[in-house]
C-alpha cells in the first residue's frame, strides 16, 4: 500500500496542480497538508510583529476554500501549527508515508525544510513540481545559475516560450490515511465574517479571472496600470496569485484567448510582461537563496542606510513630511494592498530621504501585503534600493514629481488623509536626546 503526502504551500488549488494529478493516480492513501509556519506569528529583528489581520484573513479564506474542495473529492486539508520540517518529520516517523508531493517554492526558507527532509528521509520518493511557475526548468534556454543578471535580458530569453496548458481541476483522490498528531489535525473554520476587497481562495481567483477578461479593460491596461487607486486600473491577481489559488499559467492562457478574440495589444502584452516580471524574481529567490535578504543583496557592497525606529514607525504609520507616500501607507494598513507605483514611491522614500535600511520596509510588507511573494518582495526592493537586479544601481524618485504626475489634484492624499501628519519628521537626534521644534 502506497501512502503519500500532498505539502501545500503557496498553491491552495485544485486546478492545475499536476502534484494532485500525479497522486491521484500513484498512491493508495493521501495525507494533505498544509503548514502554517509559527515565524508567521511571531515578531521579526525588523521591528514587524507578524502577519496581519488582513494577511491572515486571506489566507483563511485560501485554505477554507482548499477544505472545501478536498471535502468534496473525500478528502481531509490537515493544518500543522508546527513549522514544516518538524510537521513533516513528526509525520513521517508516524505514518509509513512513501511518496511525498510538494511544488517548488523559491523562498530560501522552503528550499531548506525540503532539503532536510529528504536527507532526514532518502527511501522516501520526493515528487517535485513546477506549478507556482509560468515555465519549467526544463522550458529555460539556460541553468538556473545561469540566470540573466537584468529582467531585460531574462524576457528577451524567454518571452516567446510557450507555457503549459493549465490542467484541469482532479476529479477524484485517494481517502487520507489515518493518523493522530496532536499538532496537526483537520482544518477548522477560523475564517472571519469580516471581508475586505479582496476574498481569499480558488472559487473568488477564478471570478476575478472571468470578470477581468469578460471586458475590455485588458486593452486598457498599460494606459490605467499606474494609477494610485481603483479596482479596475489594474488586474488585482496578484493576491490570488502570491497564494497559488490562481496559476501564471492560467492567467496567461486566459489572456491568450482574450487576444485571439479582441486582438492582441501592447496592453495586452504588458499584462504577460507583468507575469514575466513575477517569473524572473521567482527563479531569483531560487538562484539566489540567503542573498536576497542580506543588506548588500547581490551586489555585496556596503550600504550607508540604518535603521531609525521613530522614522520607520511614522513611515509604517502614514506620517512622514510626503502627504503622498502616508496617503499609501494608509491605504496599505487598511487595505493589505497598494499599487504597484505606491510600493517604488514608498520604498525610494523609506531609502533615500529617510536612510532606513531596505530591509526594514521589505519586511513591513511581507507583514502587511495580502499579495505578498518572497521573490517579488524581496527582490524589488532591493531593485529600488540598487543591491539587486536593477542595472542603473537603484531608483530613487522625485517625490514631488510623482505627486505632480500621478495625484494632480491631490484626490488620492485626500482620500487616505494622506495631508495628515506631524510636522516634525524626528523627536530625538541620534544620541536620543529631544529635539524641540523652532517656536
Amino acid at each position: 500500500m502506497k501512502v503519500s503526502v500532498m505539502w501545500f504551500g503557496n498553491d491552495l488549488r485544485c486546478a492545475d496542480q499536476d502534484m494532485l494529478w500525479q497522486a491521484a493516480q500513484e498512491v493508495d492513501h493521501l495525507v494533505c497538508l498544509y503548514c502554517d509556519e509559527p515565524h508567521n506569528n511571531r515578531p521579526s529583528r525588523y521591528a514587524t510583529q507578524g502577519m496581519s489581520a488582513n494577511r491572515r484573513r486571506f489566507l483563511n479564506q485560501g485554505l477554507k476554500d482548499l477544505a472545501q474542495q478536498l471535502q468534496a473529492l473525500g478528502q481531509t486539508l490537515f493544518i500543522s501549527s508546527m513549522d514544516a520540517a518538524t510537521s513533516l518529520n513528526l509525520l513521517l516517523n508516524e505514518v509509513p508515508i512513501s511518496h511525498l508531493y510538494r511544488n517548488h517554492h523559491g523562498g530560501w526558507d522552503e528550499q531548506q525544510a525540503l532539503k532536510r527532509i529528504i536527507h532526514q528521509f532518502p527511501d522516501v520518493r520526493v515528487h517535485l513540481g513546477h506549478d507556482l511557475s509560468l515555465f519549467r526548468p526544463s522550458q529555460l534556454p539556460f541553468e538556473i545559475t545561469e540566470l540573466p543578471s537584468s529582467f531585460s535580458k531574462f524576457r528577451r530569453l524567454v518571452e516567446n516560450i510557450h507555457p503549459a496548458s493549465p490542467l484541469p481541476s482532479v476529479e477524484t483522490l485517494p481517502p487520507a490515511a489515518i493518523f493522530n498528531i496532536q499538532k496537526i489535525r483537520p482544518w477548522q473554520d477560523v475564517s472571519s465574517l469580516e471581508n475586505g476587497a479582496f476574498t481569499g481562495g480558488e472559487q473568488a481567483a477564478m471570478d476575478q479571472l472571468s470578470d477581468y477578461f469578460s471586458t475590455n479593460l485588458p486593452s486598457l491596461y498599460k494606459e490605467t496600470r499606474n494609477e494610485l487607486d481603483g479596482w479596475e486600473n489594474s488586474t488585482k491577481f496578484s493576491p490570488w496569485l502570491a497564494q497559488g489559488s490562481v496559476s501564471a499559467r492560467q492567467i496567461k492562457a486566459s489572456l491568450d484567448a482574450y487576444e485571439r478574440d479582441h486582438g492582441a495589444s501592447e496592453s495586452t502584452y504588458w499584462i504577460y510582461f507583468e507575469l514575466l516580471w513575477r517569473e524572473y524574481f521567482h527563479w531569483y529567490a531560487t538562484r539566489y537563496g540567503k542573498q536576497l535578504f542580506l543588506p548588500g543583496g547581490l551586489s555585496g557592497k556596503q550600504t550607508q542606510a540604518s535603521y531609525y525606529a521613530e522614522r520607520f514607525r511614522k513611515w509604517s504609520q502614514g506620517n512622514t513630511p510626503y502627504p503622498l507616500v502616508n496617503a499609501c501607507m494608509k491605504q496599505l494598513n487598511q487595505t493589505g494592498f497598494m499599487s504597484n507605483r505606491g510600493r517604488q514611491i514608498v520604498a525610494s522614500c523609506l531609502i533615500y530621504e529617510l536612510g532606513i535600511d531596505w530591509r526594514y520596509g521589505a519586511a513591513y510588507f511581507e507583514q502587511q501585503l495580502i499579495d505578498y511573494d518572497v521573490g517579488s518582495n524581496w527582490g524589488n526592493w532591493q531593485y529600488i534600493a540598487g543591491v539587486g537586479a536593477d542595472p542603473r544601481g537603484g531608483r530613487h524618485f522625485n517625490l514631488q514629481k510623482q505627486s505632480e504626475q500621478y495625484d494632480p489634484n491631490q484626490h488620492f492624499i485626500h482620500k487616505w488623509q494622506g495631508q495628515v501628519f506631524d510636522t516634525q519628521l524626528d523627536s530625538v537626534d541620534a544620541a536620543d536626546w529631544p529635539i524641540y521644534p523652532h517656536s
